[in-house]
């Protein structure tokens, strides 16, 4: 530079022009920009920022970068250092790594659209709420007959909380019928034929629960017709002053017989009779659309961090490992005080790229959340999109977001640019 300064002005021009054109020019007229209202014409300050931070649609945003920021790079580094260190001491570590690292080969994209898949909400379609709706319905039982329910103005009425009640008391000497509609005929294609319950030996209850239907509608309502189904597996409940007294279950043919304590009481039908079938859990619902959003980034990116990870362990000195296990260091001990101090340039380098990669997150969530929770998973890079390119139609909001995120991206850029001078003079 100093003895040939237009020799190196010339081999620079060109990545100057470059750099100029792609990078401080659209910086610069970003900055300009977004002083000005969505028709580029009228002056406004800082009306854009302002807005940033005051409508609750920006703040959201805002609020998931940071949650985004905090979790995801954490979290992937974890996961690579755990990889990166249990796969040393295994034979098929190789294969793990390659395993692990695959995701990295797909696009944001087509890793939207499989986690898209991965989080739907039917069980027959979404891998997650299949295994988790297996694992629960494991241990507990599903409903007897969902969407079952009396026909209006009979003697069973709502009584709270979705189950129903008899009106009026039973006695001992006549049966109670408890006819129930809202089952569809091809569910209960399979359930055997109604039969009329006969009173109970020893001042007992009795009676029969069924589906007060056949096809055709050719049926009499609270009378026993042939080719009407009973309902087995229905919890009947003697109830008495609030208190449940006896219960009892029915049969295949849909009688029960409850003991002589249920004389006087009123019969009740509990809603754990009627409740719908478990659909595994709202993955894209509002309440946790971003952490599964986070839970694919981190499926594609903890491969990264493994495999740089991993890297800076087969440079670790082997035989510092080795001396603390003679000096009686447990592997805890060893992993904890020799390992991870050892690692920390490249955990450093691995959590600070991914923390400036998450701040830019825009595809994953474009495409995961559905429209009714994209507001509750809204982030910086996509409101920027949507700002300028979408419904709002306004640069200069959107310049002012992107303005913003540059402002974000800057202090760990410097760090970054700090360590590594500071790794240099070493």
């Amino acid at each position: 530079m100093r003895t040939r300064p237009w020799t190196a002005a010339a081999f620079l021009l060109p990545a100057l022009v470059l750099l100029g054109a792609l990078v401080a020019y659209p910086i610069g007229y970003s900055v300009y920009r977004s002083f000005f209202d969505a028709d580029g014409t009228g002056f406004i300050g800082l009306d854009n920022y302002t807005e940033i931070f005051t409508d609750s649609t920006y703040l959201t945003a805002v609020k998931n970068n940071l949650i985004w920021v905090v979790l995801a790079p954490t979290i992937a580094t974890v996961l690579g250092l755990i990889f990166a260190v249990l796969t040393e001491r295994v034979r098929w570590g190789t294969a793990f790594k390659l395993i692990v690292f695959m995701p990295m080969a797909i696009s944001m994209l087509a890793a939207g659209i499989i986690f898209r898949l991965v989080y739907e909400q039917d069980p027959d379609r979404g891998v997650a709420n299949a295994v988790w709706t297996g694992i629960h319905d494991t241990f507990t039982d599903s409903s007897a007959w969902p969407g079952a329910h009396p026909r209006p103005n009979g003697d069973l009425a709502p009584s709270g909380g979705g189950s129903f009640t008899t009106k009026a008391t039973v006695g001992s000497a006549d049966p109670a019928a408890l006819p129930l509609v809202g089952v569809p005929p091809r569910e209960a294609a399979g359930a055997g034929a109604a039969k009329q319950a006969q009173p109970a030996e020893d001042g007992g209850v009795s009676g029969t629960v069924w589906l007060d239907f056949v096809r055709g509608g050719a049926s009499k309502p609270g009378v026993i017709d042939k080719g009407e189904k009973a309902l087995a597996g229905i919890t009947v409940e003697a109830v008495r002053n609030g208190e449940v007294v006896a219960s009892a279950t029915t049969g295949d043919d849909g009688v029960y017989t409850l003991p002589a304590s249920a004389d006087g009481a009123q019969l009740r039908l509990p809603a754990s009779n009627f409740a719908a079938p478990y659909n595994g859990v709202d993955w894209l619902g509002p309440a946790l659309v971003t952490p599964s959003i986070i839970g694919s980034y981190i499926w594609m990116w903890a491969g990264f961090a493994m495999v740089l990870i991993a890297a800076g362990l087969a440079g670790v000195p082997r035989e510092l490992l080795e001396q603390a296990r003679v000096d009686g260091a447990s592997e805890w001990q060893v992993f904890r005080k020799i390992t991870v101090p050892l690692l920390a340039p490249v955990l450093a380098v691995v959590t600070v790229t991914l923390m400036i990669n998450v701040l830019k997150i825009f595809d994953l969530v474009y495409i995961i959340a559905p429209s009714a929770s994209q507001e509750d998973a809204n982030v910086l890079a996509l409101q920027l999109y949507l700002s300028s390119f979408g419904t709002g139609n306004n640069q200069g909001l959107g310049s002012a977001i992107a303005v913003l995120l540059l402002l974000l991206v800057v202090p760990v850029m410097v760090f970054n640019i700090r360590r590594l001078r500071r790794e240099s003079r070493r």
